[in-house]
């Protein structure tokens, strides 16, 4: 038996040796990788070998690919991994990675360096790649296994090769709407900041390859003010993916481009009608999708929704301050320790350590949010109102994130200034604080109107002295640095000025009623002249230690309704008006200047 398997086997190897004898062995090398690399037909998990394949997968993750042999081992296995077909070319030098409706051509040198990289749609010619050629070069295998995704994603759409066509053709048409409506309304010289704040549908960025179009549509102050200390820095603000999907309905997708080429009566973009020969159904929509899931109201949501036509799926309502809290937390440190605090401290320069109490409102059911990661919808002309609604919810969850930092507690904490952050009504919430010189509750109100329009309101008790802010100030420095703990230094700098002048005057008329040495009058004035804002180290120390009560925070919560309730009303100056007026006069444009000075 054992001499019949012998004569069997080598029968057999003879018999292959015949067939591909012809072949050269670069040919037969090529079959065999054919074979051994095509991609799994099931999940790895479900594979008996997805241990070692998982294995050899992150020796290569690990391993710097240098050569030209290792270099195409990982890219043969990231395309295994993303589901696609791999091969190499006879001279070695060149691989395709290709699926039914694409097909990417990397060219390499001998030593493994990429020289060029080229992708081509169905029935398209190739193009070169740019961000792929960029990626490989830098061996960021990661952001090719991305642009390979996004690749395969653009066609995941049900029916055969034609409707998967038709999805890639609906979204070029897309593409296409978004940018000719970029150019409206747009200056030569315009800079990118204006376009992301005020653009119709923000800053474009076309797509390139597998990166997909993207959309610039809000950035804070704080961000720009970043990019202007560090020129040639690029600070990027909160953006959203254009792309398509599949779904298990129809929906009609444009085919052609719809935006005509003269504006609508009201100076909006006008598009044709969705007529049948510019559309088609599709079992796909177009997606907006965050690069991180933002909190917003159910309200916006909803709002969105009726613009779009299209129910957004998979979400889960909780109150809205506690899921901006979260996504605080989570972008600034990454483990996600602390989401159970309500309270958080901030540190300024110049002042006092701020403490924060964030009352997320949650009996309030008007006040509840959701995570949203992505908006479906099918035409263009809803994109720009989309925009304005997302606009308006980064410039609330700016000013509420402002109140939140991943910082503990350490040291004395005597002179730790409270301060408590509550949903007030809509888009408004309210900042209550203690007055720095009384004992009283104070408040400022903040109306977010709109993501270019806010408006603020001070609240304090009658008989409580002013605090030199008006309304106008402080919606200018709420607009300018989107910041409430600057805001709040700003107001207390302001108030601390006037308690100065005031102790000033009474200085002055104590001088008047009992005389002192020259000498000893001059040395005083001197001294307030040299540091006019002794409050700058101590802007917001309350200064009669004896009338503080000895738990600030019991304070706010209890105090709030027995100062801020029939008898508040707008501050009044309590100080005479030709002082007051010219106090603020000159303190107003110096404290705006001073909130974005120190951040």
């Amino acid at each position: 038996m054992s001499a019949m398997t012998v004569t069997s086997t080598n029968a057999l190897m003879e018999q292959l040796y015949l067939k591909y004898q012809q072949k050269p062995w670069t040919e037969t090398l090529k079959l065999v990788h054919f074979c051994m690399d095509k991609p799994l037909r099931c999940p790895v998990s479900n594979d008996p070998d997805s241990p070692l394949l998982l294995c050899m997968e992150k020796i290569q993750r690990t391993l710097n690919a240098k050569s030209l042999f290792s270099v195409m081992n990982r890219l043969e296995s990231l395309s295994r991994q993303k589901g696609l077909n791999s091969h190499v070319s006879p001279s070695g030098t060149t691989c395709y990675i290709t699926s039914d409706m694409f097909y990417i051509e990397v060219q390499l040198e001998k030593d493994g360096n990429v020289i060029d990289a080229k992708l081509a749609h169905l029935g398209e010619a190739p193009v070169i790649c740019d961000d792929l050629v960029e990626y490989l070069r830098m061996k960021n295998y990661d952001a090719v296994g991305k642009i390979l995704e996004n690749l395969s994603n653009l066609y995941q759409i049900q029916g055969n090769s034609e409707m998967k066509a038709k999805g890639y053709l609906a979204l070029q048409s897309l593409e296409k709407d978004l940018y000719s409506m970029s150019l409206l309304d747009r200056t030569q010289d315009v800079n990118r900041v204006t376009e992301v704040l005020h653009g119709k549908v923000g800053h474009l960025v076309l797509r390139t390859g597998g990166t997909p179009m993207n959309i610039e549509f809000y950035i804070s102050p704080y961000q720009i003010l970043e990019a202007e200390l560090n020129p040639g820095s690029q600070v990027c603000g909160a953006k959203i993916d254009v792309t398509v999907e599949g779904t298990d309905m129809l929906h009609k997708l444009p085919l052609s481009p719809l935006l005509d080429s003269q504006p609508g009566e009201d100076g909006n973009p006008a598009f044709l009608p969705l007529t049948d020969e510019l559309s088609m159904d599709l079992s796909a929509y177009f997606l907006l999708k965050f690069h991180q899931p933002i909190p917003m109201f159910s309200s916006s949501i909803e709002e969105i929704q009726r613009l779009t036509g299209i129910q957004i799926t998979g979400l889960k309502l909780a109150p809205l301050y506690e899921l901006i809290v979260q996504s605080t937390l989570k972008e600034k440190c990454s483990e996600d320790l602390f989401t159970h605090k309500s309270h958080f401290f901030v540190s300024l320069p110049d002042c006092p350590k701020h403490c924060y109490f964030i009352n997320t409102g949650s009996a309030k059911p008007d006040l509840a949010g959701a995570l949203v990661s992505k908006i479906p919808f099918t035409h263009p002309k809803c994109v720009p109102d989309v925009i304005e609604i997302l606009r308006h919810q980064m410039a609330y969850n700016s000013l509420i994130s402002s109140c939140v930092s991943e910082k503990h507690r350490n040291g004395d904490d005597s002179e730790l200034l409270y301060f408590e952050v509550a949903p007030h009504k809509n888009t408004s919430f309210s900042v209550f604080f203690l007055h720095p010189m009384k004992e009283n509750l104070a408040c400022v109100i903040i109306d977010v109107v709109t993501s270019r329009e806010v408006q603020c309101s001070l609240h304090l008790n009658p008989r409580d002295p002013t605090l030199n802010s008006s309304d106008g100030f402080i919606s200018r420095a709420v607009k300018r640095c989107m910041s409430v703990p600057v805001v709040m230094r700003a107001i207390f700098r302001n108030a601390a000025k006037v308690e100065a002048h005031s102790e000033t005057q009474d200085m002055q008329v104590d001088t008047k009623q009992n005389p002192e040495p020259a000498c000893e009058q001059i040395i005083d004035l001197n001294s307030l002249e040299e540091s006019p804002s002794m409050a700058g180290h101590q802007d917001l120390v309350v200064t009669d230690k004896q009338s503080v009560p000895d738990s600030p925070k019991e304070n706010l919560s209890t105090a709030k309704s027995e100062t801020l309730g029939d008898n508040t009303e707008k501050s009044n100056p309590t100080v005479s008006m030709e002082t007051s007026c010219r106090v603020e006069e000159s303190t107003s444009t110096a404290s705006t200047e001073a909130v974005m000075k120190d951040m």
